[in-house]
């Protein structure tokens, strides 16, 4: 989705970027873990089928993508973006008929990450943009029956259990985002901020080159 191709979100742990060609590499070694495949119900994919999903997602109509960067890593001049990648986070709109209806999805990748708040403020992020940008007004979420750390985690952020496949073997979650939703979500993320990722990069190279100089 283009929306979002030159935004950044910065939360107190995670800062969210467009998923860009520079991030296809450390997502493809990410996904050929068996564990991540299971857990994200994703075939194994060719470094090149890797490259081609990456542009499907910058450019269709129906998905949002945002990585997820350690803010605190990334801060540092030193550190290259790609090494600061902890998991991704996205948004499907599932429904044609229904454009106010999304599937959030999200992934914590690095495993040192797993657990700390980081998918959670991500989640949290990614809801408040689909809300004020894509004007969702109502969240689900499908996950494995036997990943209970992120279903623990979607109901503790008020999602609903809606019902069962034991064929999938997932579950599903919803939450209707109502007026008084909104405005809990909007102002727990009101420190969030929303800038312009160009920008961000310039003076990101712009940092580096200062710490590499001599």
């Amino acid at each position: 989705m283009r929306i979002n191709e030159n935004t950044l979100l910065e939360g107190h742990k995670v800062a969210l970027v467009p998923y860009n060609e520079n991030h296809v590499t450390r997502y493809h070694e990410w996904m050929k873990s068996p564990e991540l495949q299971q857990l994200t119900a994703s075939e194994p994919l060719t470094l090149e089928q890797e490259y081609d999903m990456q542009r499907s997602w910058r450019d269709d109509h129906d998905k949002c993508t945002f990585i997820i960067l350690d803010k605190q890593r990334w801060a540092d001049p030193r550190v290259q973006e790609e090494q600061c990648m902890v998991g991704d986070v996205n948004i499907f709109l599932t429904d044609p008929l229904e454009p106010s209806l999304a599937e959030l999805e999200i992934m914590i990748a690095e495993p040192d990450y797993q657990g700390k708040g980081f998918g959670k403020e991500a989640t949290r992020m990614m809801m408040c943009y689909g809300i004020t940008k894509l004007h969702i007004r109502k969240f689900q979420a499908k996950i494995g029956l036997d990943n209970e750390v992120s279903i623990a985690m979607f109901k503790k952020l008020g999602f609903q259990e809606v019902s069962v496949c034991k064929v999938f073997k997932e579950v599903t979650l919803e939450m209707m985002v109502d007026e008084s939703i909104q405005a809990e979500l909007l102002d727990d993320s009101g420190y969030v901020m929303d800038m312009d990722y160009r920008q961000a990069r310039a003076a990101d190279a712009t940092k580096r080159h200062g710490a590499n100089a001599p």
